[in-house]
C-alpha cells in the first residue's frame, strides 16, 4: 500500500518537473523567435532585398528612404542612433554612398558590414566635369542578374550572424534568384521586340548603364553619374541638338530626381516627357515601385512604351 502511495506522489513531482520544463523551454523558443536580428540598409531597394531574403528573422531600417536621392543624402543623428543599433550593416559599395564611412567612424560602429556588390563585374563611366579619371558606375542593380549577386551576399552575411537559421536564409534567396532569373528574361523578350535602331533613352542622370548594357540600350543623360552635378549648358545645348536631330521620343524624369531641368530639356528640344522611372530608390508603398521586382517591371514597361514611339 505504502509503495503504491509513493509510487504515485513520484508520479506527480515527475509529471510536474516535465510540465515545468516544457513550459521553460516553450518560453526559451517565442522568446528566441521574438528577437529579430536588427539589420541596417543603406538605401531602400537594398532594405527590400534584405527583408525578402531575412523574412521573419529581420527587422530592417533603411537610411536613405523610398523616392529619395542617396547622391546628396546627409546622414542624422537619429541615423547615428540606427547603426549603433544595428547587427548588420548592408551597403551597395562602388561608391554609392560616399559619406557612409564617415557615419561608420564617426560611431564607431563594431557590426557586421557586407558589401552587396562584392563579386559584381564593375562598369566604368567616361570622365565627368571636375573628374579626369573615369569613375566607377555604382548603380549595379539595374541589372536583375547582378541582384542575384547581391542576394547571395546578404544570405551569407545574415547566415554569419545566424548560423541556426542558415537554411531560411538559403531558401528565400534560391527562390528570390528564381524571380530574378524570370525577370531577366521576360525583360529581354520586351526589348527584343523593339529594333536596335529604336533603343534610344533620355533621362535625368547616368543610372542606368547596367541596364543598357544587358538590353543593349543606348541612355543620354542631362546630368552625369550623380544627381549632384551640375549639368553644362554646352552639353545640355549638344543633347537637345541629338534629341531633335534623331527624334527620340522616349524622355523619362526619375522619382528620386527634380524633374525641372528635363521638362525645360524636353520643352527645348520640342518632345513630350514621358512616364517616371525608378532609378536609386523605391517609391512609396502604394505606388509601382514598392519592391525592387516591381520597380523592374515598371521601368521596362515604361522604356518598352516610350522606344516604340521613337523612329527607326
Amino acid at each position: 500500500m505504502k509503495n503504491s502511495i509513493y509510487k504515485k506522489i513520484l508520479l506527480r513531482i515527475c509529471t510536474g518537473i516535465g510540465i515545468g520544463l516544457s513550459t521553460a523551454l516553450m518560453l526559451t523558443s517565442n522568446v528566441h523567435a521574438a528577437e529579430k536580428i536588427p539589420v541596417l540598409a543603406s538605401f531602400s531597394i537594398l532594405g527590400d532585398l534584405v527583408r525578402v531574403v531575412g523574412a521573419e528573422r529581420v527587422a530592417v531600417t533603411t537610411l536613405v528612404g523610398p523616392d529619395e536621392d542617396a547622391h546628396v543624402f546627409e546622414p542624422r543623428p537619429s541615423d547615428a542612433k540606427a547603426l549603433l543599433q544595428a547587427k548588420l550593416l548592408v551597403m551597395n559599395g562602388l561608391g554609392f554612398e560616399p559619406w557612409m564611412q564617415k557615419l561608420v567612424k564617426s560611431t564607431a560602429y563594431k557590426g557586421q558590414s557586407v558589401l552587396a556588390s562584392s563579386g559584381v563585374k564593375q562598369r566604368t563611366m567616361p570622365k565627368e566635369k571636375n573628374h579626369n579619371h573615369a569613375e566607377t558606375d555604382p548603380h549595379a542593380w539595374q541589372n536583375p542578374n547582378n541582384v542575384v549577386i547581391y542576394v547571395r551576399n546578404i544570405a551569407a552575411a545574415l547566415t554569419k550572424i545566424d548560423p541556426v537559421s542558415a537554411s531560411i536564409y538559403n531558401t528565400n534567396a534560391y527562390a528570390y534568384v528564381k524571380e530574378l532569373q524570370t525577370l531577366d528574361q521576360w525583360a529581354k523578350s520586351q526589348f527584343s521586340a523593339i529594333p536596335a535602331d529604336k533603343r534610344k533613352v533620355i533621362t535625368s542622370h547616368d543610372a542606368f548603364g547596367y541596364l543598357a548594357a544587358q538590353y543593349d540600350i543606348k541612355f543620354l543623360a542631362a546630368q552625369g553619374m550623380s544627381t549632384d552635378a551640375e549639368p553644362s549648358a554646352k552639353g545640355v545645348a549638344q543633347l537637345i541638338k541629338q534629341i531633335q536631330r534623331e527624334k527620340i521620343k522616349a524622355v523619362f524624369t526619375e522619382n528620386m530626381s527634380n524633374p525641372k531641368l528635363l521638362s525645360q530639356l524636353s520643352k527645348d528640344a520640342g518632345v513630350s516627357l514621358g512616364g517616371n522611372l525608378y532609378a536609386d530608390a523605391l517609391s512609396m508603398p502604394e505606388k509601382t515601385g514598392s519592391t525592387y521586382l516591381l520597380m523592374m517591371r515598371h521601368n521596362i514597361s515604361q522604356l518598352t512604351l516610350g522606344m516604340k514611339l521613337n523612329p527607326e
